[in-house]
């Protein structure tokens, strides 16, 4: 099974879960709203897989799911009023793309289920209490970085190159996690670490 099909067994399962007890009655169909960053084009494969591991629990839209998406489109400043919108319309479980949405969403609703997807430290920007006793109403996935795995990766880039001098980091508008810890880590190998925004597949030619 791959990622996103996970996720929408997931997903299932927190529609199914004691925190969306207040939902509708089961003969009603379920709503799930799903934040994403960027298009309905570019990430058609995406709501491909997560089609496929509703469908595996038994979710089938059109059936006995409604699936709201909402997109982003590269602009990190909708997401606010995106998760006002899916709270407002009372849906039964949030789906976030990534760390931004799933913030937004946190700070629309205290009981919707939230599902967040790629995450970078949940911990450090608040979603959860905890990864192994996360409490509140997220759950879901992280690709979390400690600190030694962020030396790590400089380290490997080092020694496969040890002639360089500077490394640029790729990363989204809204990501703050880790960044010293690169600096911290890059000063430690003689590296320049530069940040480089990237809020759409066009900056990354530019990049």
């Amino acid at each position: 099974m791959n990622r996103r099909a996970f996720i929408g067994r997931l997903t299932g399962a927190a529609m199914l879960s004691p925190i969306a007890a207040y939902a509708e009655a089961p003969a009603k169909a379920r709503r799930i709203g799903v934040l994403m960053a960027t298009t309905p084009v570019a990430a058609s494969h995406i709501v491909a897989a997560f089609a496929e591991g509703l469908r595996e629990l038994g979710h089938v839209e059109g059936k006995n799911i409604v699936v709201e998406y909402r997109w982003a489109e590269g602009r990190p400043e909708r997401f606010a009023e995106m998760a006002a919108d899916l709270v407002r319309r009372q849906v039964d479980v949030i789906v976030a793309s990534s760390q931004a949405p799933a913030l937004a969403a946190k700070r629309a609703t205290q009981t919707i289920p939230i599902v967040m997807v790629n995450t970078t430290d949940p911990v450090e920007v608040g979603l959860v209490a905890s990864l192994a006793r996360p409490g509140g109403n997220v759950t879901g996935l992280s690709q979390q970085l400690t600190p030694d795995i962020r030396a790590k990766q400089l380290q490997l880039l080092k020694e496969a190159l040890p002639k360089a001098s500077r490394v640029a980091v790729l990363r989204s508008p809204t990501t703050t996690v880790g960044l010293r810890e690169y600096e911290t880590a890059g000063q430690a190998l003689q590296l320049r670490v530069e940040f480089i925004e990237i809020r759409g597949a066009d900056d990354l030619g530019r990049a």
